[in-house]
């Protein structure tokens, strides 16, 4: 069995590689790689796997592992963090969705505790496809990825109540009485060993366990917490699941959460795949071409139902109507901590056959189209907008939409008031420029406004917004948001309102100046780009590259449009690295005490250059750089001289000020 179970692993892991390599060629997630590897290889599939139970016991470990590391990264601080807003929008998003499936199972014949665990099923989104897009996007910074972000966050931590709920769902099992009470006093004696073990045991014992400084002690302790709370938790009835969520917490609170969660994250990633693709392996191929067409259209439903519900939870936080649409599409799939809980629900005897296999085909379809969802998701939220809709709604129904701040001639715009922007404004308001400011996020406008920013609340990509704003009159404009496919909308709307005002923009990566331009941008600053402008310049100082040819560099590399580095002028290569050209040259500093014998004398007495061969490119006085001094500037007592020379030279010189005879 054993070289069955290795011939497997070896397969496994061949054509997931094959597998993965095709969905990164397609821009397709990991997961869903996965997936698909599980699909092929299985009983249902190609049948290339023997050893199916034993691949699953590895899918438990990676269950354990990944609920473990949620665990960490979900301290009590980051879960304490969480906005009211994002927990209203997470808590509205899955009870809705929850209550809606329950009423649709409910007509379609299911019983209550079906009904609303297929509730549970549907309400969760994978956080894992959703925030690697978001990422790669570079939109966890916008709007709709925190508003997003934070919801996927509130489903990662409802899955704990849903697992402990669900074994009350069962029929097997009263609803009430003594069940009930004994899991409730569980439940206490658990969150009790929680806190005792957080606070006090945990932390002494890996302070004791990191002080022998030996990598393998740690690693081997991390895991045996995360396996005894985990053993514990079942002990007292719960899934191994939960207690390994509840070791994470554990270490999350101590100050060696980080360098734990590094440890185990290769582990995770390794076991973890064999849970993907242990459901995929579980899917009957001939299930789905059966039922192809009840799959297709259950999936269509769940997709448009969660998209409907999640955006009307975004429009409920306040938040404009395309922000909430971009909210909606992200979250419209069924997520991976689904797969997880269907286990539970299977395990006490909610969900039979048929049923999970409905479920898993429509999962894994809601899934693969994810990305394509949201690659296409801004221009449908363009498309909706053009329709005739309220500007209430269109705007958002945020109480600080009304604004008393008075319009303004000749003025600055600046969109967008993360780091940048306020930037922007500190600039504009010590010039005595008069700026207006446009913010999407509710919470920063309340508090700037009481501030006395003059600030509006809304999103740029409307037209009422910028004509709230005065745009007519702007003399500039500066976007600096996050979202790329938004700025884009904003330059194009900016430059027809206003076709006079100077319009900048900023964005994250070159491959957006182009377009940019071409909409009517008059300066784009991308910010890579930049931000290795500034780290090529200070690198060039400091091997003591002429100013003038670091700033004729820079200037061209602009006016060139952006294009990535020439070579530099040949004249300056003998000076790049005075280290490998002078290796016997050696910068230093001096102190001149007060009875030295060069105080009181001129450079050109001191003599400095014909006895030493040192030259002096700077005296520190007083707190003030004499820069380049001349063959009459008199050495002072307590100056300090920065000198040129030999390092042997400059040591005699050292030995002559301080011993003077």
């Amino acid at each position: 069995m054993g070289i069955e179970l290795l011939t497997d692993i070896l397969i496994i892991f061949s054509l997931s590689v094959v597998v993965l390599y095709i969905c990164h060629r397609l821009n397709i997630p990991t997961i869903v790689g996965f997936l698909i590897s599980g699909l092929l290889a299985g009983p249902h599939g190609l049948g290339l796997i023997g050893a199916v139970n034993e691949v699953e016991i590895l899918a438990e470990v990676g269950v354990v592992l990944l609920l473990f590391t949620i665990g960490i990264e979900l301290s009590f601080a980051k879960l304490l963090e969480i906005r009211k807003s994002v927990l209203m929008g997470g808590s509205i998003q899955v009870l809705l969705t929850i209550l809606v499936t329950f009423v649709v199972a409910g007509q379609l014949g299911y019983g209550l505790g079906v009904s609303i665990f297929l509730g549970f099923l549907i309400s969760l989104s994978s956080t894992a496809i959703v925030l690697k897009l978001i990422q790669e996007r570079a939109e966890v910074n916008s709007p709709y990825g925190r508003t997003t972000l934070g919801i996927l966050i509130f489903q990662d931590v409802i899955i704990v109540a849903m697992i402990l709920a669900t074994p009350l769902l069962s029929s097997a099992k009263a609803i009430q009485g003594e069940s009930l009470i004994a899991l409730l006093f569980k439940g206490i004696g658990v969150i009790l060993l929680v806190i005792v073990s957080a606070r006090w045991i945990v932390p002494r014992v890996l302070y004791q366990i990191a002080k022998t400084r030996n990598r393998e002690v740690f690693l081997l302790s991390i895991f045996v917490i995360c396996l005894a709370v985990a053993w514990a938790a079942s002990s007292a009835g719960f899934s191994l699941s939960i207690g390994a969520f509840l070791a994470g917490l554990i270490i999350s609170e101590s100050e060696y959460g980080h360098e734990a969660l590094s440890k185990v994250l290769p582990f995770r990633d390794v076991f973890t795949s064999f849970f993907f693709i242990s459901i995929g392996m579980l899917l009957n191929i001939g299930f789905l071409f059966e039922q192809s067409m009840l799959v297709l259209l259950i999936a269509f439903g769940v997709l448009v139902i969660k998209s409907i519900i999640a955006g009307l939870a975004a429009i409920l936080l306040g938040l404009p109507l395309r922000t909430s649409i971009l909210v909606g599409l992200a979250l419209c799939q069924v997520g991976e901590f689904s797969f997880i809980l269907s286990e539970t629900g299977i395990e006490h005897g909610i969900l039979d056959e048929n049923s999970y296999q409905m479920f898993l085909a429509v999962s894994v379809l809601t899934m693969l189209v994810t990305p394509f969802i949201i690659l296409f998701a801004p221009r449908l939220a363009d498309t909706i907008l053009r329709l005739p809709i309220p500007n209430k709604l269109r705007l958002g129904f945020s109480p600080v939409l009304e604004t008393n701040v008075k319009a303004e001639k000749d003025h600055l715009i600046i969109i967008g008031f993360g780091l940048n922007g306020r930037n922007i404004a500190r600039a504009a308001r010590a010039a005595g420029i008069p700026y207006v400011i446009i913010e999407i996020n509710p919470d920063t406008v309340k508090s700037e406004r009481a501030k006395g920013e003059p600030i509006y609340y809304g999103d740029a990509t409307g037209e009422t917004i910028l004509k709230h704003a005065n745009i007519k009159d702007a003399r500039v404009v500066v976007s600096v948001i996050n979202d790329h496919v938004a700025n884009r909308r904003i330059v194009e709307l900016v430059r027809r309102l206003n076709p006079k005002a100077y319009l900048v923009s900023r964005t994250r990566y070159v491959n957006e100046v182009k377009p940019l331009y071409e909409l009517g941008a008059d300066e784009v600053v991308p910010e890579e780009f930049e931000t290795s402008i500034e780290i090529f310049t200070r690198v060039l100082e400091k091997y003591l590259i002429p100013t003038d040819n670091i700033e004729a560099l820079i200037a061209e590399v602009r006016s060139d449009g952006y294009k990535m580095f020439r070579s530099f002028p040949t004249e300056t290569s003998s000076t790049s690295d005075l280290k490998i050209q002078l290796p016997n040259i050696k910068i230093s500093t001096l102190s001149v005490p007060e009875n030295s014998a060069l105080v009181g004398k001129s450079l050109a007495k001191s003599q400095l250059r014909r006895k030493f061969g040192i030259l002096v490119l700077a005296i520190r006085r007083n707190s003030q750089i004499i820069s380049n001094p001349d063959r009459n500037t008199q050495i002072c007592a307590e100056d300090e001289l920065i000198v040129l020379g030999a390092p042997d030279k400059i040591s005699e010189l050292e030995r002559l000020i301080i011993n003077p005879k």
